[in-house]
């Protein structure tokens, strides 16, 4: 149960989650930008631009979703023994790095 993992360990599932989804919302506004992009210049680059944010949406549905399942289920998807949170705070740790990225990347394509 995911009572079982502690209070921290449910706010790094939650907090992963949330970074999981603004992950998404970025890529998504990255590939309309790419898109509005590749319409006026045609360009290899941009078709490249667009195929890397595409697979990195995916990437990101996919494991965002697997975060989320174990929310509406109410089990513990993964469980280290004598550790309140184990791979929880990895996987915060990989999204906020991916956040941050993908929120430089986004600013600067804006400008």
């Amino acid at each position: 149960m995911l009572e079982d993992i502690g209070s921290t360990g449910m706010i790094l599932i939650y907090l992963a989650f949330a970074m999981g989804l603004a992950n998404v919302l970025l890529l998504l506004g990255l590939l309309n930008s790419y898109w509005k992009t590749y319409k006026e210049i045609k360009s290899q680059f941009t078709i490249g631009l667009l195929y890397f944010a595409t697979f990195l949406l995916i990437q990101n549905i996919l494991v965002t979703s697997a975060t989320l399942i174990p929310l509406i289920v109410n089990v513990v998807p993964f469980r280290v023994s004598n550790s309140e949170f184990g791979p929880q705070i990895i996987l915060v740790l990989v999204n906020m790095i991916q956040l941050v990225a993908l929120s430089i990347l986004y600013k600067i394509n804006k400008n």
